[in-house]
């Protein structure tokens, strides 16, 4: 059934103000999804931060191409929805997450990261990226790494003098 223009301008709206704001925005193919899984899939997305909208494609398309993204818009296939958020990778890493839980009802079908149109494969490539948190925790181990080799040797060394 189509859309009323009233509604199709504040749809419009919408998705352009996600194409200005938002600094990631993953497109979404929600197929087969039903409605719990879609409630309970947008609780944990908003826990995470990260903000869930269905748009229709056209609407999408004229509102990312007003944008000036660059690069080549990737397919869209069946329904649309977009996962943004404030933070670069967050999006993608939670739709990841449920697109493994959902297996075939939920899928990534591109996205914008940094102004330029992304393929599936590089968005799922972003997707696998830590968090920033936990990159932290690796460059701290692998920084301390060393000199807790070197104190351990220290030891070692002073037991053996001392025995």
């Amino acid at each position: 059934m189509p859309l009323p223009k009233s509604k199709k301008k504040e749809v419009l709206e919408k998705v352009s103000e996600v194409a200005n704001d938002a600094k990631s925005v993953v497109f979404v193919n929600f197929h087969g999804l039903t409605v719990g899984d879609s409630t309970a899939m947008r609780q944990q997305l908003r826990k995470a931060g990260v903000k869930y909208t269905v748009a229709k494609k056209t609407l999408a398309k004229k509102a990312f191409t007003e944008k000036g993204v660059t690069g080549e818009m990737p397919e869209l296939d069946g329904e649309l929805a977009l996962a943004y958020g404030d933070d670069l990778l967050a999006p993608a890493r939670e739709v990841y997450t449920f697109e493994k839980k959902f297996d075939g009802k939920l899928s990534i079908l591109g996205g914008v990261f940094e102004g330029k149109y992304m393929t599936k494969d590089e968005m799922t490539a972003l997707a696998a990226i830590p968090p920033r948190e936990t990159l932290y925790g690796m460059f701290v181990n692998l920084i301390n790494s060393p000199i807790q080799r070197v104190v351990i040797a220290l030891d070692q060394i002073a037991q053996g003098k001392s025995a």
